[in-house]
């Protein structure tokens, strides 16, 4: 943009009722009593915060306007990995975090000389998303200047200011990861517009990624359960991509999305409460013929002070609903914008409370005990929310976070208004 004035489970799931109560209980656990006060690294989830460094490892001090807490509290920028405490399961016996549209970066550079105009949906680096314990990644591909570009665009064309930066580029920092991480996992999720012959498996050879490559012959076909993580770490399949082009199965030995998971409508369509419908693409959500669900969770247009919002009370109600949805099958893949927004726990602490329902039974993964009988959970005290005190601190980490945010300078309203009004087949 042009310079502003102020820019700155085991196999079988427990019923759908007691899932939705501990869902709800872990939630109104984190509404009582009040704590004392904290500082120089001691602060916990929800307790009051001046500075980044008042908080413990994986939190950052933030606050949530749009909820009308102006009080910076610790709040969590950091996954808990469901493998590192319940092991050895099939890949879809876990749920996994999933960044939309991981690479539409607020203050990634345009090309030069280039007003970028399009939405943002993320604050930091893909390495960083990775490191705070995204595994999932939704990336959107074209062809563009003699090459596969990451681009948040429409109609299927990438223009010079829809463009971020070579897909290459963004796999590359995934082939890091998983070099530095022996044992962890990745799924992208590929909304394809890429034309060139064999561009996508191309891409990922050169990227380095073939060596991590999970084949197509090993999916499996009929909604059984995915190899166990041990055995996918062990063999090193350890990227597995999706693609939203039918034909590149057999063209390319990319996985067509749909044929392997259940997917609900993205967009605004996926964030009204009480209802979860299954995308158009993808068959019905209690369908078994597929043994992934990913769940989308975002708004059609992106506001990163609104993120907060939606990853409070609202985010665990739709989780509910897409669960009753696909005939009481929790969610493998949430799929949010600005992931580390919220008002405490967030995209985190629901899906701590999914998994540790799913794996062991209790409200949150943090209670499972390893090897220890479906339903046996360690007595662990949950966050609680603290008093007022201070008003500083807003949206600094000790976590790896972008302190910038997205601003439209109000010159450029009218563009971006006339610009996306044309968009009569905007892509998510």
């Amino acid at each position: 943009m042009l310079p502003c004035d102020a820019r700155r489970a085991p196999a079988a799931l427990t019923p759908s009722s007691h899932f939705l109560l501990l869902l709800l209980l872990g939630s109104l656990l984190l509404m009582i009593a009040p704590s004392s006060a904290c500082s120089n690294g001691g602060c916990q989830v929800l307790e009051a915060c001046v500075a980044a460094t008042d908080c413990g490892p994986g939190l950052y001090c933030g606050n949530c306007p749009a909820l009308g807490k102006n009080q910076p509290i610790c709040t969590r920028g950091q996954a808990i990995a469901p493998t590192s405490t319940i092991g050895g399961l099939p890949y879809n016996k876990y749920s996994w975090l999933v960044t939309h549209n991981s690479f539409s970066i607020v203050d990634a550079p345009a090309l030069p000389g280039v007003q970028r105009m399009t939405f943002y949906n993320q604050e930091d680096t893909v390495t960083n998303q990775l490191r705070n314990g995204v595994r999932g990644l939704m990336l959107d591909m074209y062809d563009f200047e003699g090459d596969i570009w990451l681009c948040h665009s429409f109609r299927g064309q990438c223009f010079n200011f829809t463009a971020f930066q070579p897909a290459i580029s963004t796999l590359r920092e995934v082939e890091a990861f998983l070099t530095e991480n022996p044992t962890e996992i990745v799924t992208i999720i590929i909304e394809d517009y890429v034309h060139t012959p064999n561009g996508i498996i191309n891409l990922f050879t050169n990227a380095g990624l073939d060596k991590y490559w999970f084949p197509v012959s090993k999916m499996p076909q009929k909604g059984e359960d995915w190899p166990t993580v041990t055995e996918m770490v062990q063999d090193n399949h350890r990227i597995l991509v999706f693609t939203s082009v039918a034909s590149k199965e057999a063209e390319e030995g990319v996985a067509y999305q749909w044929k392997y998971m259940v997917e609900n409508e993205s967009g605004d369509p996926g964030v009204v409460q009480g209802s979860c419908p299954n995308r158009k693409e993808s068959k019905p959500l209690n369908s078994k013929a597929a043994s992934l669900f990913f769940m989308n969770y975002f708004p059609t247009y992106p506001v990163q002070s609104d993120a907060c919002k939606e990853h409070s009370t609202p985010l665990a109600q739709m989780v509910g609903t897409c669960y009753k949805a696909a005939g009481n099958v929790i969610p493998n893949f949430i799929a949010v914008n600005f992931y580390m927004r919220s008002d405490g726990g967030g995209v985190f602490e629901a899906l701590d409370r999914i998994n540790g329902q799913r794996l062991c039974g209790c409200t949150t993964i943090a209670a499972c005990q390893a090897g220890a009988p479906y339903g046996s959970c360690k007595n662990i005290s949950l966050p609680t929310r603290s008093p007022v005190t201070n008003s500083g601190g807003s949206f600094t980490g000790s976590v790896q976070f972008s302190n910038s945010a997205f601003t439209v300078c109000p010159r450029d309203h009218f563009f971006v208004l006339i610009f996306f009004l044309s968009m009569l087949a905007f892509s998510l």
